[in-house]
């Protein structure tokens, strides 16, 4: 087992096991913000964002984008989704040249609806419905008594993020997909059906340590993505094992160590970004609830501004119990620090060049800090999308250039940084 020393004054680990809170064509198109959180929709109270907290899209992004759309909508084949190809041919960047895939097609969903495409609004609402429908069929046709809800094997998605990645983001992609559905009585039905199946076939795919078996090349990211999965579904009323949940987050949390200041990066192909993301999008929801009560308790008089070192002791002297105080301090500091790491030079080159697993790591960095209200984020926007931006290819795409090479899978992960902004309501009210 592989752990890489990171050197970060006041970075902090964790072993403790903890349960998140469980509570209750982009604006040029759809005239209003568009919704479509991707890998978490937890919700709770409204509350009133700081106008200076949104970022309104860059000229520059928002062409971009539209030449990503135009080529996400050519690369759509005639059965509604869209793919990836396989590990053993990452040459073929021609995407009409592979086979459609429910993970791909998930992404490309998710990226559509963040860009403001719902299945009545948008430019191609036409084709969120045909791709969405080509989802329902995989989970309605799958085996019961398999993990997974397709027979295609050794795609790229798999072979590096996990063999069950499919049924992962489909199940996101469902959840994401509930409130869009009112309008149609017999699709609702279908779209809250076939996430409880998705459901039960993450769960039982649970090990011991709490990873989610099937992970392979950076295995780290699909336990991560499995996890908010699990959320998002909870969320929505489906039916979920929270002792299943709470065994995820100490996985999550576990890649740290808290004396040593240690990252174990074993499970993310020894590659320190995969494993670090994972854990900052984990620990952000916690790390929101402790800022908030902090706040509010200095407000009453209960801290000073002194205590700027969370402990704790100083969340016991604020109202919480021993237990939730060693694990929420836990979290906060873990999020504040790994965050950090997570942002650096040396970290952010991943495994070198870009494949798609860089991608959705600074996609899980990004909107952490949203869901956080991290004004940081703001920063960590302008770094990431002047980089992505130098990657776009001619024809609007981006492309991998090791593991995850596919033009399409990239292109969807890429959108959804660039359109982050988008979501900016919606991410910062989780947690509540």
């Amino acid at each position: 087992m592989k752990r890489i020393k990171i050197t970060l004054i006041g970075f902090a680990a964790v072993s403790a096991i903890m349960l998140p809170l469980l509570s209750s064509t982009r604006q040029s198109v759809a005239n209003a913000k568009p919704k479509g959180c991707v890998f978490k929709t937890i919700f709770g109270e409204e509350e009133t964002l700081d106008s200076a907290f949104f970022f309104k899209t860059p000229e520059k992004v928002e062409s971009s984008l539209d030449k990503a759309l135009a080529f996400i909508m050519k690369a759509q084949q005639n059965n509604g989704g869209w793919g990836a190809g396989l590990s053993s041919k990452q040459n073929i960047l021609d995407p009409h040249a592979v086979k459609t895939d429910p993970a791909t097609t998930a992404m490309v969903l998710m990226s559509l609806l963040r860009t403001g495409n719902t299945l009545q609004k948008g430019a191609y609402s036409t084709q969120v419905s045909t791709g969405l429908e080509y989802l329902l069929k995989s989970v309605e046709s799958s085996d019961p008594n398999s993990s997974t809800i397709t027979k295609e094997t050794g795609t790229q998605i798999q072979a590096k993020l996990g063999y069950n990645i499919d049924v992962v983001l489909t199940a996101q992609l469902l959840s994401n997909m509930v409130e869009y559905v009112e309008h149609d009585p017999a699709l609702k039905k279908r779209v809250t059906d076939n996430p409880q199946v998705c459901v039960n076939k993450i769960q039982k795919t649970q090990s011991g340590n709490g990873s989610f078996s099937g992970g392979s090349w950076a295995g780290v990211l699909q336990s991560s993505f499995a996890s908010s999965a699990l959320e998002s579904a909870y969320e929505q009323g489906i039916k979920v094992d929270t002792v299943v949940l709470k065994k995820s987050q100490q996985y999550q949390t576990s890649n740290y160590d808290v004396k040593t200041g240690m990252v174990d990066a074993s499970d993310g192909a020894s590659i320190v970004l995969y494993s670090v993301s994972s854990t900052v999008r984990n620990t952000s929801v916690n790390a929101k609830k402790v800022k908030k009560d902090l706040e509010k308790a200095e407000k009453e008089g209960k801290i000073s501004s002194k205590d700027t070192v969370v402990t704790a002791e100083t969340l016991q002297k604020i109202g919480y119990t021993s237990t939730e105080a060693q694990q929420y301090s836990t979290s906060y500091n873990v999020y504040n620090s790994a965050k950090k790491t997570a942002q650096q030079d040396n970290v952010m080159k991943g495994f070198g060049n870009n494949g798609g697993e860089e991608y959705l790591s600074f996609l899980q960095t990004g909107e952490s800090m949203i869901i956080n209200k991290d004004s940081d984020w703001k920063k960590w926007y302008d770094n990431i999308s002047g980089q992505i931006l130098s990657y776009q290819n001619n024809d609007g795409s981006w492309n991998g250039h090791h593991c995850i090479t596919s033009p399409v899978f990239c292109t969807a992960t890429a959108m959804l940084i660039l359109s982050v902004n988008n979501d900016v309501e919606r991410l910062a009210k989780m947690g509540k």
